[in-house]
């Protein structure tokens, strides 16, 4: 099991997947290492489901950390090709929040959500003794539609062209510099630049907007373990090989800077807005229109191959064993802590 983070897949396959409650028939496809949601046919209606901790980093403005948390907890029901529709979330505040702050954040989610044509259809909102942000809660977030329109993250096929939006640690570097802007060594341009990489953050977007096109077999978005764990995840769910080109993926300016600056790889950090997306090759040009159409760097990063595994610039790559995010975080709150007192 990971120190930090999502527990890996021996951890996953040793106590959680041999333990799912009642068997029921409704379930087309229930907790899987690596697949974002889980799905269920109800009387010939899909239900894409998944289920999410809520992170709420006060320091990005109640009103952008809600927005922020929004798009974190429908990203995963966004991959499967139907749009989000419905919500529950609950909240777990520590004492000391003001009802305005909590008007602000709400105000927020709200618009977003109606933006995004999401319910929010129940919840539970309280303040506790011993919680604390960032973690004050969890979402479930639904999309309901027709069975022929999904697409599941482990439905790659040979021959499909893999396309990646965004590129590496976009949100590792967007975050971080956000939130410890003091705590960087760059020229006030490059600080400037990498703090706006935050506002490419989010998928639910351009996951819509890729799976409208048709052609579309996998999308998977990166967030713990990064761009390469996103790939090994999806290569192994899908029982095929990837073989991956990083020249031909997109990486944000800022990104370098921030990633040698923290001594972190960017290419197993965290990087939430990313989404690796499987196409057949005869419909890859219009996918990438449909991108590029609402301001989405993409590239065809590479191909799916019969086989298994992930080849990254003619090597073969693991799945990371430890997000190296995780700890640059840690280290620098601890010396912005440190600098308060």
């Amino acid at each position: 099991m990971a120190e930090l983070g999502k527990v890996d897949r021996s951890f996953f396959e040793r106590h959680v997947f041999p333990r799912l409650g009642a068997e029921r028939d409704d379930v087309t496809l229930g907790p899987t290492h690596g697949v974002d949601f889980g799905l269920l046919n109800l009387d010939g209606t899909a239900v894409a489901i998944a289920t999410d901790p809520v992170s709420i980093l006060p320091d990005l403005g109640f009103a952008r950390a809600g927005r922020f948390a929004l798009d974190f907890v429908l990203a995963d029901v966004a991959v499967s090709g139907l749009a989000p529709s419905h919500l529950a979330i609950s909240f777990t505040f520590p004492p000391d929040l003001s009802e305005d702050s909590f008007g602000r954040l709400w105000e927020a989610m709200h618009e977003e959500a109606e933006d995004l044509g999401v319910a929010i259809v129940t919840g539970h909102t309280a303040r506790y003794d011993g919680c604390s942000f960032p973690w004050v809660g969890g979402a479930t977030a639904l999309a309901v539609g027709d069975p022929a329109d999904v697409i599941r993250p482990d439905g790659a096929r040979v021959g499909d062209d893999l396309l990646v939006t965004n590129g590496p640690a976009v949100e590792t570097t967007g975050l971080l510099t956000t939130l410890f802007p003091d705590a960087f060594e760059l020229a006030p341009e490059t600080l400037s630049t990498a703090q706006k990489r935050l506002d490419e953050a989010a998928c639910v977007r351009d996951a819509m907007t890729a799976s409208a096109v048709g052609g579309v077999h996998a999308v998977h978005d990166a967030t713990e373990g990064g761009l390469f764990g996103a790939l090994v995840e999806m290569a192994e769910g899908s029982g095929v090989r990837f073989d991956v080109d990083t020249d031909r993926i997109p990486v944000r300016p800022g990104v370098r800077a921030v990633c040698e600056e923290l001594g972190i790889d960017p290419w197993t950090s965290t990087t939430g807005g990313t989404l690796v997306i499987a196409v057949d090759p005869d419909r890859t040009d219009d996918v990438v229109a449909a991108l590029e159409a609402e301001g989405t760097p993409v590239g065809v990063a590479g191909t799916v191959e019969s086989g298994s595994g992930v080849v990254v610039d003619g090597a073969e790559i693991s799945h990371p064993d430890v997000d190296p995010s995780w700890a640059a975080y840690a280290e620098l709150a601890a010396q912005a802590d440190s600098e308060e007192e």
